[in-house]
């Protein structure tokens, strides 16, 4: 099954980069289309506005805050998985005297 899945990938890619030329047919215009010049609107919009300068994220203080959410993130993923850990090693042991206990009796 996975043979026929990689070979059809294989003859699609093939179709897909080598596309039949038929003699008299309308050419496609292709995929990507032309480059058009801004206009000035278009170039206001884009252009830095010194009034939102303040508001820009990408400051000091944002990236730290961001850095203290990560480690924070990570630290309490951690904390779960080690809870998860210690009542699987509490359940294990409580089984094991019950086992070693059901033994003796």
């Amino acid at each position: 099954m996975a043979f026929l899945l990689n070979r059809t990938g294989a003859v699609l890619s093939h179709v897909r980069s080598h596309p039949q030329r038929t003699e008299g047919a309308i050419p496609l215009p292709p995929r990507r289309g032309f480059h058009v010049e801004p206009g000035a609107r278009e170039k206001a919009l884009l252009a830095p506005d010194p009034i939102l300068s303040r508001f820009k994220s990408h400051k000091k203080g944002v990236k730290q805050l961001k850095r203290i959410g990560d480690v924070l993130t990570i630290v309490v993923i951690a904390g779960c998985c080690y809870e998860i850990y210690v009542k699987a090693v509490m359940r294990e042991e409580a089984r094991k005297q019950g086992s070693a206990s059901g033994e003796s009796a």
